[in-house]
Formats: C-alpha cells, structure tokens, sequence
C-alpha cells in the first residue's frame, strides 16, 4: 500500500508548474499593472535595497532610461522614482515580434525611515543609485 503522504510524480509536476504560472501572472501585474498613485498605467522597475549600520542605498533598474527622463522625490516616508522609458526608434516603424521589456512610464514607491538624509545620487549602467545616510 502507498504512503498517502508520498505525492505521484506527475501531480507533483503539474503543481510545481501551476505555482510558476501563478508567480509569473503576479510578476505581470506587478511590472504591468496600473499604478495606485496616479491611475494611469505603468510599470515598476526593480529596486535591490542594503543596508548598513550607517548607510541604506537603493538600486533601481532603468536600462535605457537617461538621466533627465527619471525623478526620484521624498513624500513623508515614501521614497517615489518617476520616469519615461521611450520605445527605441528601431519599435516605432517595425513590427513588434515580441516586447518583454517594459516600455512608456514607470512608477516605484518605496518606504523608508523619516530619519535618512540624501547623501548620494548617480544613473549609471541603467541603474539608479541612491544613497541615504541615517541621521543619528
């Protein structure tokens, strides 16, 4: 007789598989969905956040994205970047076969503490660094 708790490889299989799809579907309305700020749509850019006893410093991806195209403001504790990330020239007069990365207006709110101070900025390599040092 089989252990009830013992699972059939292929149900294993098929579950595994309904999990991906569902984190993928999640991941598509997270960097497809509209935004809760404004209504309009857009999509996020990812952020890597490290913290140090002294520093925070938030990594936002925006490859493609110059320099004057990308706010970053402070609201209260909500760090907010804004941008535009335009359709390269190439997507404007061809047929699009496939466009898996996000294109036209982003949004990314963050919370942070009310005690970090902006000490360091910089758009390099298409990322967004910014660097908060914790007031005392």
């Amino acid at each position: 007789m089989r252990d009830p708790k013992m699972r059939d490889p292929k149900s294993q299989m098929f579950a595994d598989a309904c999990a991906m799809l569902k984190q993928a579907e999640q991941l598509h309305r997270q960097f497809f969905g509209p935004s809760s700020g404004t209504g309009s749509a857009c999509w996020e850019p990812p952020v890597d956040i490290f913290e140090t006893e002294h520093e925070l410093t938030v990594i936002t991806a925006l490859p493609g994205v110059r320099p004057e195209a990308v706010r970053a403001e402070i609201e209260g504790t909500t760090l907010i970047v804004t941008g535009v990330r335009p359709l390269p020239a190439a997507g404007r007069r061809a047929n699009i076969v496939r466009l898996e990365i996000p294109y036209g207006r982003f949004e990314r709110r963050i919370a942070i503490s009310s005690r970090l101070r902006l000490t360091g900025q910089e758009l390099e390599n298409g990322c967004l660094k910014l660097i908060f040092t914790k007031a005392g």
